[in-house]
């Protein structure tokens, strides 16, 4: 989803948690993770089914909590507690966000 806002009261309704992705507009490491740990890659029917994910960009801070999610590097990964409004593991940074951490998170969750 690209709607904080919307995502978030999805993830109410269906008691899930949040995973929010929050990227810079024109960055090639933002591009790249996007490209290589999102698209078409086997685990993302078990995100979309154990999540909500939501994708914001840091330059549409107006849309999202920035707050919540402050962040100076950029993509970041959050995965979120909606009920208690908590982080449930570490956020994941740039290079970080990789296939083996994606499986690992999405396994224990």
């Amino acid at each position: 989803m690209g709607d904080y806002d919307n995502a978030l009261q999805l993830a109410h309704k269906e008691e899930k948690p949040l995973v929010v992705l929050v990227v810079k507009k024109d960055s090639k490491i933002c591009n790249k993770i996007l490209h290589q740990q999102f698209m078409n890659q086997p685990y993302i029917g078990a995100i979309n089914d154990k999540m909500i994910a939501v994708m914001v960009t840091y330059e549409g801070k107006l849309s999202y909590p920035i707050e919540m999610y402050y962040t100076t590097v950029f993509p970041t990964l959050f995965f979120v507690d909606t009920k208690s409004e908590t982080f449930m593991k570490e956020p994941l940074y740039g290079e970080g966000i990789e296939m083996g951490a994606l499986k690992k998170i999405i396994l224990t969750m």
